[in-house]
């Protein structure tokens, strides 16, 4: 899709976009989840959120997929972490979305919703991943919502931020591959663009771990 015409379609459905936005923010807060150290769980859905303002128009198709995808990044953690079920999410995606937009909503919260296990590699093991490949727009909100994580990380200087700066550099080719299908069709596309902001702040990142302990060591 143009990116001209894909800023025009997030104009004529702001209002539908920023209802969205607002559900989400209100389901997060009633189950009581934050971001980070105190943050509200809206700063992460508008960050994965951002990504889809900036990309999206790179797996769209056609004017009847923006409302879904926006829908998608404001409600992946539906299930996962604010109770949701598959038909509670469903009849959610109804309020703004037609009958077929509100399959296409639910299959892409429903897939990225991590399987049941006891360690990080469990919850997002093989099944997981399949269930992401196989539908469509879900390579992309997993990558937006992996570039959210991975910036607020990289900002944050708290043991959990370090920690998870680690662990994001260490699974990127492995994590790059899983989410990544064979297919042509615009709707599973794995963008480069993003896959290269993702790589700059890590890259960014590291030379500043590198020039830090630089700094420290000539201290001494």
């Amino acid at each position: 899709m143009e990116r001209q015409f894909f800023e025009r379609c997030m104009q004529q459905y702001d209002e539908q976009i920023e209802a969205i936005r607002q559900a989400a923010y209100a389901l997060h807060q009633s189950v009581n989840q934050t971001y980070g150290p105190a943050l509200p769980y809206g700063y992460h859905l508008d960050m994965v959120v951002q990504g889809i303002r900036c990309f999206g128009h790179l797996v769209c198709v056609a004017e009847e997929d923006v409302l879904p995808l926006f829908f998608g990044g404001y409600y992946h953690d539906s299930i996962e972490d604010a109770r949701l079920t598959y038909n509670d999410v469903m009849e959610t995606a109804r309020q703004w979305l037609t009958e077929e937009q509100a399959v296409v909503a639910t299959e892409i919260v429903y897939a990225l919703t991590n399987d049941k296990g006891r360690s990080r590699a469990e919850r997002a093991g093989e099944s997981y991943y399949n269930g992401i490949r196989e539908t469509p727009f879900a390579p992309f909100v997993k990558l937006c919502d992996r570039l959210a994580n991975i910036t607020f990380s990289c900002t944050g200087d708290d043991t959990k931020s370090r920690y998870m700066k680690r662990v994001y550099k260490q699974e990127m080719p492995h994590f790059l591959k899983a989410i990544t299908p064979n297919s042509e069709d615009p709707r599973f596309l794995v963008p480069q663009e993003v896959v290269i902001q993702l790589a700059e702040c890590l890259i960014d990142e590291m030379e500043r771990e590198e020039q830090s302990q630089s700094s420290w060591w000539f201290e001494y």
